[in-house]
């Protein structure tokens, strides 16, 4: 493990010291919030979690759709999937997608339920 010194301004120290057996995992939750909002890290990934995060309707969630940007991107990856030749940083966009998709469909499930939709798993 490595040491790192930091300047912080004095009202986010006192914020930090509450907390400062999660130091870590507080700059890690931080350093994914900031890879999500570059481009190419998870594009079009942030416009469903915010979607999902603003409580919409279960018929809100059961008519969202991905954005044409973040179908083509995923098309794109799945093109070079399947013809073998994702770099590692598409295998990270791949999974990143993936799990975006599985928060989707259990959402999608959820929704369908409180509105006394049969869905695929229920037979």
């Amino acid at each position: 493990m490595s040491a790192i010194t930091l300047e912080l301004p004095d009202h986010l120290v006192e914020r930090l010291r509450k907390h400062e057996e999660r130091l870590p995992e507080i700059l890690e939750l931080g350093l994914r919030e900031i890879h999500a909002e570059m481009p190419g890290g998870f594009e079009g990934a942030t416009e469903v979690l915010e979607f999902l995060a603003g409580l919409p309707s279960p018929q809100e969630i059961l008519g969202l759709k991905p954005s044409e940007r973040l179908r083509e991107e995923v098309l794109s990856l799945l093109e070079k999937r399947k013809a073998g030749t994702l770099s590692e940083e598409d295998e990270q966009r791949w999974e990143r997608y993936e799990f975006l998709e599985h928060l989707v469909r259990i959402a999608k499930s959820k929704a369908a339920l409180k509105l006394g939709i049969k869905t695929v798993e229920d037979g």
